[in-house]
């Protein structure tokens, strides 16, 4: 199983001070995030992508290609690639070259984001984002294992002979996750596909996550890629952390009142009973935590986010070291206890090669190109 960082980039005042860091502290706050997570030997960091402030990160690969280079075992992903606005063309090409500058340790989050105004500041238009995730993503898909490809859609121009470059390393194309919290047609998506899907389960209770990883589960099955219980499944929360957790819940209040995402609604009690928020001594986040497979199953990939709302860098590199230290050794040890043989462990590039030199050798493979229109139909009915 996988343990990483996410982070969305927000530039967010500190309420205790009331300092707000510079677009270039916070960018590189992000990066020194990184190097701690792969120094304390977490698997996984990943980058939001936003356009509006009060948000940095815009440009995704060239802040994990600053990473790539300083670093040597720590997967490079997105916690978000906003696949409606951006062109499938310059997200193949991108992550393409991003795979061979990391030696394959890529791969990256199809979503639509959180911030309606990014569609028509790319020209496009927000009503159509369901549509757009799903015809985007079946070029993508198609640009990643077709060297030439002839395409007509209904939201960009067609391509005639189009060869995207570089080539995937290896021939690989990076895994794809698709990330919703809400949108069942995402989850159909990845499903049709056999990609992972990703729950953000920071907003919404614990049976929202569970209804929505047990329908792509039941779809993966559906489209002939395995078992459920072989899906591929991500999970994304938040988590403070002090030794005694009177003093985490005191520390951490008046960054979570004052939070872009959290603040001026439910109380922190309320917040932490009725979502999978943690705020507590790194024995709570660790029991807590296992109580996910509880609900959605034996799942590849945990990621926390650790640096939003202000949070000072030094406050976020000790949060780091504890999650490091004190929680993750543990988890891997207690997720890894009565794992049944079947479940797969997170695609690695690694793991993608060899799989798909195994099936070449036994003659099969995967040929799904076209985008799952229909499929979704019957989901949303």
């Amino acid at each position: 199983m996988q343990f990483g960082i996410f982070t969305v980039g927000d530039v967010t005042p500190d309420p205790t001070t009331g300092r707000e860091p510079t677009e270039r502290e916070r960018i590189k706050a992000m990066t020194a995030i990184a190097l701690k997570a792969e120094e304390v030997g977490l698997d996984v960091f990943a980058t939001g992508e936003h356009h509006n402030p009060p948000f940095v990160p815009s440009s995704p690969t060239t802040m994990l290609g600053w990473i790539a280079a300083r670093t040597e075992k720590l997967i490079l992903s997105t916690s978000t690639t906003l696949i409606t606005t951006n062109d499938p063309v310059k997200i193949a090409e991108d992550y393409a070259m991003l795979q061979h500058l990391a030696d394959g340790r890529v791969d990256l989050m199809m979503g639509r984001g959180n911030t309606g105004p990014v569609y028509p500041w790319f020209g496009k238009d927000i009503r159509q984002g369901i549509p757009l995730a799903v015809e985007n993503y079946a070029l993508l898909h198609r640009l990643w294992r077709e060297d030439v490809v002839d395409w007509e859609g209904r939201f960009r121009t067609p391509l005639q002979g189009f060869t995207s470059t570089p080539r995937p390393l290896d021939g690989v194309p990076p895994f794809v996750w698709h990330g919703s919290i809400r949108s069942p047609e995402i989850a159909e998506q990845a499903a049709y596909y056999g990609d992972g899907f990703f729950h953000n389960n920071i907003f919404w209770p614990m049976e929202h996550t569970r209804k929505m990883v047990g329908l792509y589960r039941t779809r993966y099955a559906h489209y002939g890629h395995g078992t459920p219980e072989q899906a591929v499944v991500g999970l994304g929360g938040q988590v403070f952390m002090r030794k005694n957790s009177q003093d985490a819940v005191r520390e951490f209040r008046p960054y979570f009142d004052n939070a872009p995402v959290y603040g001026h609604g439910p109380s922190l009690e309320e917040f932490t009973q009725e979502t999978p928020l943690t705020v507590g001594s790194p024995q709570q986040v660790v029991e807590r935590t296992l109580t996910f497979r509880d609900s959605i199953g034996d799942y590849q990939r945990q990621l926390f986010l650790m640096d939003h709302a202000g949070l000072p860098l030094k406050t976020v590199l000790e949060q780091i070291d504890m999650l490091g230290e004190q929680v993750v050794p543990v988890l891997r040890e207690e997720f890894a206890k009565g794992r049944p043989a079947g479940v797969p462990d997170a695609p690695t590039h690694a793991s993608l090669v060899a799989r798909r030199d195994a099936e070449a050798q036994a003659g099969t493979g995967d040929d799904v190109a076209a985008g799952p229109e229909t499929n979704i139909a019957e989901v949303t009915r």
